[in-house]
């Protein structure tokens, strides 16, 4: 054995040492995607009771038998070599108890000579998001709905003040609760507030408290929501539909970071991470001066799109699945393929709400095991049918003619993207060779 390689096998001995008294799963790789070595948090939570050292991570964590980026996802370890650079992602990685939404990082550990000797990876579940039906939380796998997570992963240890977007029904409130569930504030409040309707004197009584005496009807002092929100969160919901005079107000607290209750003469300090939601054009509203440019700059550090149920279609089985959990008064009851079918061709307007308070009505409607077509159309308010082609599981929406190239590809990466698994498996479902559906999706990457 030479001088070099008996230093790196020390400095690798060291390593992992080193990372099996880590309380976060992690693994040793090399450039290769061969894992050397697991701490036992990984073995824990990622083994499944089999051995972990010798095979390829991609084996492990997606059950390819390709890396991830041959198998159409971002890959941290090629990134992170490409790079030199620590490099983050979000994939679903299988686990003993499905698949699951995880946080993975890839650093790149250099020898004594400098070199890129290893790689770390460390894994972080993300446990306000289920990809699977779930009685409560975010639910979802489709690639708008991976791509928001990421973003929700990425700025919740931060304390920037994120700012929700997204239609009415599209569950900001949720994506607001669960980017407080991941930030350092987890164990103070999470106090929401609903901006719309408020009048001045209201909304300034409600954020900031009053003294006794302060007007009439004040006997006893009252806390804010501000003061309620204290090492927490302070969620202001439609806050596009501030008047002017309560943007002033809300900008001032948020410049100073402190204020008075309402007629009192003490400047009170404010502790709260801020997250705001509009379905409104807030920028439009800028330019027309109905919103404070000063303000929507201090509210947008970093703005969050939550998507339209229409551009995450794919999720609709399992967010029908998951409301009629969470809704149904006799447990155990599913949907009929046929239902699940009508429910995945429909376009709702009112995003997830609608869709949960159809699948409401409808479990108070049916009296047996079972939930069919009739019990959705019985009482004749429906949604509007989609006006395009959905794919049989509901997958991919196609809403115009479209050449046959074109509807390969979207197909291919709709099939590949929710498959999620061995390429052979996917070629043998598709009917073709997996070398021909390796070309086929070398062509559409």
């Amino acid at each position: 054995m030479t001088g070099v390689s008996i230093l790196t096998s020390h400095f690798l001995s060291e390593l992992i040492s080193f990372l099996d008294g880590l309380p976060e799963p992690r693994i040793v790789m090399s450039a290769d995607y061969r894992i050397i070595a697991a701490n036992a948090a990984y073995t824990r939570e990622f083994g499944g009771g089999r051995e972990i050292a010798g095979r390829n991570c991609y084996e492990v964590s997606h059950h390819f038998n390709v890396p991830c980026d041959q198998a159409g996802e971002s890959c941290p370890l090629k990134l992170s070599l490409e790079g030199g650079e620590p490099q983050r992602v979000l994939h679903l990685h299988h686990t003993p108890r499905g698949e699951e939404h995880v946080v993975v990082e890839t650093t790149p550990i250099r020898d004594e000579s400098g070199e890129i000797a290893y790689f770390v990876e460390t894994m972080r579940i993300v446990r306000q998001a289920s990809s699977r039906a779930a009685a409560k939380g975010l639910v979802g796998r489709s690639p708008a709905f991976v791509g928001m997570l990421e973003k929700m992963m990425r700025v919740a240890p931060s304390g920037a003040a994120v700012l929700l977007l997204g239609e009415t029904g599209t569950g900001k409130e949720l994506v607001a609760h669960a980017i407080h569930e991941a930030s350092a504030r987890e164990d103070g409040p999470f106090v929401a507030v609903d901006c719309a309707g408020m009048t001045e004197t209201l909304f300034e009584a409600e954020l900031f408290g009053y003294e006794k005496g302060a007007f009439t009807g004040a006997t006893h002092r009252k806390q804010g929501l501000v003061e309620a929100a204290s090492g927490g969160t302070l969620f202001l919901d439609e806050i596009g539909e501030l008047p002017l005079s309560q943007q002033v107000k809300l900008l001032r607290l948020l410049e100073t970071g402190t204020y008075r209750r309402v007629g009192g003469l003490d400047w009170l300090p404010a502790d709260f991470r801020l997250i705001t939601a509009t379905h409104r054009d807030l920028a439009a509203m800028v330019q027309a001066e109905t919103f404070r440019r000063d303000l929507y700059f201090r509210i947008n550090t970093f703005p969050i799109r939550t998507p339209a149920l229409h551009e995450r279609s794919a999720d609709i089985p399992l967010l029908a699945a998951s409301l009629l959990e969470r809704v149904d008064r006799k447990p155990g009851r599913r949907f009929t393929a046929a239902a699940q079918l009508w429910l995945s061709n429909q376009r709702f307007s009112g995003n997830i709400r609608e869709l949960r308070n159809l699948i409401e009505r409808a479990s108070l409607l049916a009296d047996g095991d079972s939930i069919d077509v009739s019990h959705f159309t019985e009482m004749g308010d429906q949604p509007l049918p989609s006006s395009g082609f959905a794919g049989t599981k509901g997958g991919f929406f196609i809403d115009q003619v479209v050449g046959l190239d074109v509807l390969e590809r979207d197909y291919l990466n709709w099939a590949r993207k929710l498959h999620q698994g061995d390429i052979s498996d996917l070629a043998r479902q598709l009917g073709i060779s997996p070398r021909t559906l390796y070309r086929k999706l070398e062509k559409v990457t």
